[in-house]
């Protein structure tokens, strides 16, 4: 799957979210090439969910486990132009149980959809890893 395919599906994701003010969305790419997708689901219990992390219990619960890269988005609800949204350190911590330290994290975002590349290293460096 091309990166582009990739965030609009992350775009489009990010329409379900439940969250009353912002909205993110993910689609995580595997190395065979399927993705899944995610939103931000919030909810009066204990713990709401991020998009990268609904986007990779779906990919797990599924049975796959080799991955290639994620796509995040995110902004205010109903905005048409997206702000840059990095993972939470909670989602750093959760995607590096399942991928190594060179996985790809791009962002999408600005009036030009500028697109930014990282690594598990860069957002989350010298991290004990157990993969």
């Amino acid at each position: 799957m091309d990166l582009n395919t990739a965030i609009s599906l992350a775009k489009d994701a990010r329409l379900n979210s439940t969250n009353k003010n912002y909205w993110v969305g993910a689609c995580l790419v595997t190395n065979s090439g399927k993705a899944f997708s995610g939103c931000n689901i919030d909810n009066m219990g204990i713990q709401s969910i991020c998009a990268e992390r609904t986007a990779f219990v779906k990919a797990l619960s599924e049975g796959e486990r080799d991955f290639n890269y994620i796509v995040v988005v995110g902004g205010p609800k109903d905005a048409q132009i997206l702000e840059d949204c990095k993972p939470c350190g909670y989602c750093r911590q959760f995607m590096l149980q399942f991928v190594d330290k060179n996985f790809k994290i791009y962002t999408c975002y600005g009036e030009n959809n500028k697109i930014d590349e990282y690594t598990m290293d860069d957002l989350l460096p010298n991290a004990f890893n157990l993969k």
